[in-house]
């Protein structure tokens, strides 16, 4: 039987709140500059251990970010979160508060007994400023619960005092006393100078004690957790560290192939909105597959700014191979325990195309596009996006578009040449007959419908493959209005270092329905995160500065100024 229990609000409020405030941020300040984090990296993590999946940290006082609210968010997000604990923030907690709240999964089974379930620890750190306001914090804090009808427990462990109330208390109260507000478990305890740390199981803070006192266990001491953090942007407002192989096995995962150990993001405040840089460390070399790009690739001028989303990068026969897919095939089988192709993940309407076409995309389309490339999808509501492929000329660009028109000749469609915008172009095209009753009772009427099943033309130096002729028109009418030329994605890959391998851009405003029709998991996360996604713009995905054990990318969350 699982013995999976929730964990105490406090703590779930914490991880909220860390992750609100400093991974779903959606404010940005007017001077970014002002906001530089105290402290370059957390100090909670001598509490945490080596095999601790992930430990999440805020790195400023969250009352610096207060000023720059604009719809008294942050306030909200506070009360919300201690409305039923009978705490004030202004009263009780603010007056000690420090630069530092972290959250950390410490162990995936506090007892280590597989035969009952897997119950994780969770151990929530607050920096404090005034010890002993603190500790008055913590006494208020667990006199409250002991009026709400938990049972407290109070020990000294290596010197320093502890107060919970166990799970066994809590549920024989409850069995006396129904209407109980206690419902799960609490430990507290004041460390040193330093933090006020509260935890899921008085055994969780027992063994944070002891990683402060044997160095050696904690995640500080760990060349793994040292490794990624020589990575670490400056100016970081918050950090992220994960375990990936202990992440996976959390989620029950056994990775096929498990080319990074550990990740850690870093987040960082723009003019336009958020910056989220990540380094996934490796033993192994990394080698990028491609040259850098010191500049976006000429294929964008032929992608409309009505796209929702756009891959652009160089050498696409070796997308497969690239440090992006790589990074997206671990994230996926990590997080959601699927080891999903990153083209059709990503581009499911062109994974739709191959399968009507009998092609294959990476061999008989993939395979010959070495130079620039750009991939769109341009959203239509209620129905499949279209889709814009565009390809810089070679002569195997010439031959494999040559192969492409048997290919489609064989599947039954036809080649008929247009004209848009005095521009040729060739529709493969599937004919089907329609009949209707005439006066004749014998005899019926057939009319011949052409339905354009894809499209391509070479202009300039690429050839230039759509989903229909309007996609195609769109293209041509719309010159001066290229994605490329668009404000918001020239904001948007400003802020990526260059150079880099290329861009993932995803316009929300425009993706939204279609991702959360692919994605339905989005729609819970835009709950937890709503303020954020009510500003969400857009984001753009790239990576980056490779180094011989190390891979480094971001994420640029774009934002509303209103």
């Amino acid at each position: 039987m699982n013995r999976q229990r929730p964990f105490i609000g406090f703590i779930v409020a914490g991880a909220i709140a860390v992750l609100a405030i400093a991974g779903f941020y959606w404010f940005f300040p007017k001077n970014p500059a002002s906001l530089i984090a105290p402290t370059s990296q957390p100090g909670a993590t001598i509490f945490v251990s080596k095999l601790s999946p992930v430990i999440v940290s805020l790195l400023t006082n969250p009352e610096s970010l207060q000023a720059f609210e604009r719809e008294g968010e942050l306030s909200k997000l506070k009360n919300s979160f201690l409305a039923k604990s009978d705490i004030d923030y202004q009263q009780d907690i603010k007056p000690w508060l420090g630069n530092e709240i972290t959250l950390a999964v410490t162990t995936l089974d506090i007892d280590r007994d597989p035969e009952n379930g897997q119950q994780p620890g969770y151990l929530l750190a607050l920096a404090t400023k005034e010890p002993e306001k603190t500790r008055e914090f913590v006494e208020l804090l667990f006199s409250k619960r002991a009026l709400a009808g938990a049972n407290l427990n109070v020990e000294e462990y290596k010197g320093i005092k502890l107060i919970s109330d166990t799970q066994q208390a809590i549920a024989e109260n409850k069995i006396q006393n129904p209407q109980s507000k206690i419902q799960n478990n609490l430990a507290g305890a004041v460390v040193g100078q330093g933090f006020v740390l509260f935890a899921n199981d008085p055994k969780v803070l027992r063994e944070a004690i002891n990683n402060v006192q044997a160095p050696d266990l904690n995640l500080t001491s760990s060349s793994e957790y040292q490794k990624a953090t020589k990575e670490l942007a400056k100016g970081s407002i918050a950090v992220a560290f994960l375990n990936l192989p202990i992440v996976a096995k959390w989620q029950g995962l056994e990775l096929a192939e498990q080319t990074y150990n550990s990740e850690i993001i870093s987040l960082l405040f723009k003019p336009k909105g958020l910056l989220a840089e990540t380094a996934f460390v490796t033993l192994s070399e990394i080698v990028s597959p491609s040259p850098p790009l010191t500049k976006p690739v000429g294929a964008l001028q032929y992608i409309p700014s009505s796209a929702g989303l756009a891959v652009s990068g160089s050498n696409l026969s070796n997308l497969g191979n690239s440090n992006v897919a790589k990074l997206w095939k671990q994230a996926t089988a990590t997080i959601y325990g699927s080891q999903e192709d990153v083209v059709s993940r990503l581009l499911k309407p062109l994974d739709d195309a191959q399968k009507r076409w009998g092609i294959n995309l990476p061999k008989d389309i993939f395979s010959w596009v070495q130079g620039e490339y750009a991939i769109a999808l341009l959203p239509q509501e209620q129905t499949t996006p279209h889709w814009i492929l565009v390809a810089e000329k070679s002569e195997d660009v010439e031959q494999g578009v040559g192969r492409l028109d048997v290919i489609a000749s064989s599947n039954g469609l036809t080649i008929s040449p247009v004209t848009i915008d005095n521009q040729k172009i060739y529709a493969w095209t599937e004919l089907t007959t329609a009949s209707k009753k005439t006066n004749d009772k014998n005899r019926a009427s057939f009319t011949i419908e052409a339905k354009v099943r894809g499209a391509h033309t070479t202009v300039g130096n690429y050839e230039i493959f759509t989903s229909d002729l309007e996609t195609m028109d769109e293209i041509f009418t719309t010159k001066e209005n290229s994605l490329i030329k668009n404000p918001n994605f020239q904001d948007s890959i400003a802020a990526i270092p260059q150079p880099n391998e290329g861009y993932i851009y995803l316009d929300w405003t425009k993706s939204q329905d279609f991702l959360e029709r692919e994605i339905p998991i989005l729609k819970l996360v835009e709950v937890l995160g709503k303020p954020f996604f009510n500003h969400l713009r857009s984001l753009t995905v790239s990576s980056y500065g490779t180094n011989t054990g190390a891979l480094k990318g971001s994420v640029f969350f774009q934002l509303n100024n209103s």
